[in-house]
């Protein structure tokens, strides 16, 4: 299958319990969902191949044999060799080049889970940020990658580490990958991958970058012993990056930036229903699926607000930030279970043990991690109200019936707005579509100029609203930016909303445009969402077609679009 098979290996019965021993494995990888092979054309120079390798959750076992579980860490060496003019790098704590042999030689330290080996290798150029930290990038990318990031990497590790203990990789760098990198950034120790989309929306690029520094003591330092506990990671990383985000930026933009995402939590809540197994943090996996199948938003922010919740026991966060430090200290460089946190925590602080907290009514413990539904409490958001009052009275200008405010709600100019902001309006918008058309056409006439110069995260919200309300004046700027979008986050959200309505033969009419600087997995992916609806269809040779021939590429085997899970366009997260 796709995710391989069990190699036994029998040891011979000679050998002492305890004994060390050595085994050698001689093999060779094919193309495996861990790797990720790009030509020129799929990057942004257009110069040289490119190849990366994303192992999260269970993907790695098809880059080189392992025991690929969480509950397994290990140190890991590797000898790369590459043509000239390629840059390798790895996840690794040291490093070094041969270059009259063109051999890279890595070694890891440090035992890590096996999904945390990662390799990227490309036309690559770098820069000092910080003391300890540089990015990576192609040539064309790079001093945007340094204008976005230089000297603030180094406050946001300072701060982290005066939350939570000394960070322990060594360097922190950063590499910017190709937009067809599938999610938007990865953990990788010593080594964050980040999609280069991204670059372009500052506050995201802030959060994505601040979540994988925090990742560095959540997930990567102490890790969740088993897939089915992901919350371990995921959501104590997520309150990580908002101790941090507090510290280098204060409480309101945490504030703004954590109701954007409950938001989206409850917007998924209502598109699974509450009584959806997968809304529990400990959600149990079943034998043949994929761990990644179970990652979504409650393993993020229903465990952020567990989390959250386990902090306002103690009265004061640094109380709360003081046993982190000691749960890291104590379980650094081994996985744990969800019990080995919450006994660490009641040892730590005695007198709520007294109390028995873990057992107060309607919010227990082991409710927490096995209800489905909603965060049983979510966290006190207001003082973030000085930045989110303003988008609840512009939402409620322009939703209120009748329309009489419009001079009141076009006198708001959204350029002075954080990006947040503008992108929970936006997305109350889309909760509430369609719209009436007089409300479409006015915001547009309000908005539409102004969206236009701003952000990719912006940007697609105004172009989901203009989908899902058939504004057929402003679909021409959807063309225009599926004519420029190669990333899986800027695509298939559009493309699921064109065929969710009316215009499926007009996001036909895009992809054979522009499918072939798509990389091949997502053409796939879109290729499954155009197919749903439509007769099956052969596929056609796109080498034998004229340019003014559209290229259908309608695979004859139409297999399952979104397995019945979430749709992109509703989550948005990071590894």
């Amino acid at each position: 299958t796709d995710y391989g098979s069990s190699l036994t290996i029998s040891l011979p019965a000679a050998l002492q319990p305890h004994q060390p021993f050595q085994i050698i494995v001689r093999y060779t990888t094919a193309d495996g969902p861990a790797i990720w092979w790009l030509d020129p054309e799929l990057t942004y120079g257009n110069a040289k191949p490119f190849v990366f390798t994303q192992g999260h959750s269970v993907c790695n076992r098809s880059f080189f044999p392992c025991f690929d579980t969480p509950a397994v860490k290990c140190t890991y060496s590797a000898t790369v060799k590459a043509p000239a003019g390629i840059q390798v790098l790895m996840s690794a704590t040291q490093s070094s080049y041969l270059e009259e042999e063109g051999v890279y030689q890595f070694y890891m330290e440090y035992p890590v889970p096996a999904y945390l080996v990662a390799l990227v290798a490309g036309d690559l150029i770098h820069a000092d940020i910080g003391p300890r930290s540089r990015v990576w990038a192609e040539p064309c990318l790079l001093p945007t990658a340094i204008s976005k990031l230089s000297g603030i990497v180094e406050r946001w590790l300072t701060a982290a580490e005066g939350l939570y203990g000394p960070y322990i990789w060594g360097r922190y760098d950063i590499v910017f990958l190709p937009p067809s990198f599938p999610i938007v950034a990865m953990e990788n120790p010593c080594l964050t991958f980040i999609i280069s989309s991204i670059l372009e929306s500052d506050e995201f690029l802030i959060i994505d970058v601040i979540h994988e520094v925090a990742h560095s003591w959540f997930g990567n330092a102490v890790t969740n012993a088993t897939w089915e506990e992901m919350w371990l990671s995921e959501g104590l990383a997520t309150y990580a990056q908002r101790r941090i985000t507090t510290e280098t930026y204060g409480a309101a933009f945490t504030c703004l930036e954590t109701a954007f995402r409950l938001d989206a939590l409850h917007r998924q809540m209502k598109l699974l229903g509450e009584d959806n197994p997968v809304s529990k943090l400990q959600v149990k996996l079943e034998p043949g699926v994929n761990p990644s199948n179970l990652m979504n938003l409650f393993t993020y922010e229903k465990g952020y607000c567990f989390v959250y919740y386990l902090s306002q026991l103690c009265g004061d966060p640094r109380h709360f930030d003081s046993f982190l430090r000691a749960y890291i200290e104590k379980y650094k460089f081994t996985s744990v279970v969800a019990q080995d946190l919450l006994d660490s925590f009641l040892n730590f602080f005695p007198e709520l043990k007294e109390q028995c907290v873990e057992s107060k009514a309607g919010l227990e413990f082991e409710r927490w991690l096995n209800a489905t539904g909603p965060p049983l409490a979510e966290p006190d958001l207001s003082q973030g109200s000085s930045l989110t009052r303003p988008v609840e009275t512009l939402f409620k200008l322009w939703t209120t019936e009748p329309l009489d405010s419009v001079a009141a709600a076009s006198s708001v100019d959204l350029t002075k707005w954080r990006t947040f902001q503008t992108v929970l309006f936006l997305d109350r918008l889309l909760d509430g579509s369609p719209l009436p058309h007089e409300v479409i056409k006015k915001l547009s006439e309000c908005y539409s100029s102004q969206l236009d110069s701003m952000n990719a995260e912006i940007r697609i919200r105004w172009l989901q609203i203009v989908v899902r309300n058939d504004y057929y004046p402003d679909l021409y700027k959807v063309r225009r930016f599926l004519e420029n979008q190669m990333s899986r986050m800027y695509t298939i959200p559009l493309y699921e909303d064109l065929c969710t309505g009316t215009l499926k033969s007009f996001a036909l009419e895009i992809f054979y445009q522009t499918q072939n600087q798509l990389h091949p997995n997502l053409r796939k992916t879109i290729q499954q969402i155009l197919s749903q609806g439509l007769n099956p269809l052969p596929a056609i040779d796109t080498t034998a077609v004229t340019t003014d021939t559209p290229a259908m590429v309608l695979e004859d085997k139409v297999s399952e679009a979104t397995n019945g899970a979430i749709s992109l366009r509703d989550v948005n997260v990071s590894a």
